[in-house]
């Protein structure tokens, strides 16, 4: 996180003090209420008469700014509407879309990402969603779009809009841009057909958020979820897949600059890794072989045993001249836990004429 983000989330989570914090935090309310304002007409405005496409369109987004595990959701339903025999494609906005590393320039780290996992699915990065769609239906045939990261697309018609919330801080203030981390008022979750909770913490209920939710719009199905751990592969050696628990009892540093740390923090920790030492970046994080060469040098020091990242910061580093193999990729799978029947039920009722 850069110092002025970081200054930035300390003064809107109030770990700022004093007569100066209250002062920031006073015009940033007042700042967030015109953003609310211009938020509430755009929307207005752009779903008076969406453009539908000739194909169905499935949106993931979420409210908030931050991981909630969008891009992994994506992939779920690729991987499941491609292997129902759907033409599918996703539509992604490529944000730092100046990353080359992973042999597919101009994409981004996401979008790579998913390409490199769903080859049978075309993944199409276009900051203008609707020319993307036109590529996608009248270049490559698809019959299903992908939204990643789609609410607020408001130009296009959605067959299904899917919100992902993080469990653990689903609203954060309950504050828009920039006093909070709403990219929407809390009304817009009435156009939700699914809220996925994402629900990586042991222990944490539900409960609340699934009234709170109920309250704001009681049609929607609400499905828990959580991210799998399924192995790791080691940068360098792809091809090699290894058994989650390899590391269980084992000290290790992570590094990852994703939305959310903490909930990689936590599946990490849940397969029985001690995690001696973390190293967060800022979400799309672009490495430099120098910080890589700094977090290994750090784990040296403290003997740590191995270094563990995600599969998103894998594809930033992989072309860099990194000499350790020491450092592990965890690959995680989403995985329903709770109203899975019923989710693919309003799934595939989409394709029902």
């Amino acid at each position: 996180m850069s110092s002025a983000q970081e200054f930035l989330y300390n003064l809107v989570t109030g770990k700022i003090k004093g007569a100066g914090g209250i002062l920031l935090r006073g015009i940033l309310l007042v700042l967030s209420w015109f953003y609310g304002l211009a938020v509430i007409l755009l929307s207005g405005f752009y779903r008076i008469k969406p453009r539908r496409l000739a194909a169905k369109v499935i949106s993931v987004g979420n409210i908030t700014l931050g991981g909630t595990g969008k891009t992994v959701l994506v992939e779920y339903l690729a991987a499941k509407l491609s292997a129902s025999g759907k033409t599918v494609a996703v539509l992604s906005r490529g944000y730092k879309r100046d990353i080359s590393r992973s042999g597919l320039p101009g994409m981004g780290d996401e979008p790579a990402m998913l390409q490199e996992k769903l080859p049978r699915v075309k993944v199409v990065v276009d900051k203008d969603r609707v020319r993307g769609a036109g590529k996608a239906v009248g270049g490559y045939k698809a019959d299903t779009l992908l939204l990643d990261d789609g609410m607020q697309q408001w130009r296009i018609f959605k067959d299904l809009e899917i919100v992902m919330i993080d469990a653990a801080n689903p609203f954060g203030n309950r504050r828009m841009l920039p006093a909070g981390f709403l990219r929407e008022p809390l009304c817009a979750l009435r156009r939700a057909d699914i809220f996925v909770l994402t629900k990586d913490y042991p222990g944490l209920s539900v409960d609340k958020l699934e009234a709170d939710l109920g309250k704001f719009n009681p049609r929607a199905l609400i499905v828990t979820a959580r991210h799998a751990p399924v192995g790791f592969r080691r940068i360098g050696r792809e091809e090699e897949f290894l058994d989650p628990g390899l590391l269980r009892g084992k000290k290790a540093a992570i590094f990852s600059g994703i939305g959310n740390p903490g909930g990689f923090r936590s599946c990490v920790e849940g397969l029985g890794i001690s995690v001696e030492s973390s190293f967060d970046f800022t979400d799309h994080h672009n490495y430099s072989l120098r910080e890589i060469e700094h977090i290994m040098e750090e784990a040296g020091k403290r003997g740590l045993e191995t270094v563990i990242t995600t599969c998103k910061d894998a594809v930033k580093i992989r072309g860099l001249e990194i000499k350790d193999l020491k450092i592990m990729v965890l690959e995680v799978k989403l995985e329903i836990v709770r109203n899975e029947t019923e989710f693919d039920r309003r799934l595939f009722k989409l394709y029902c004429f």
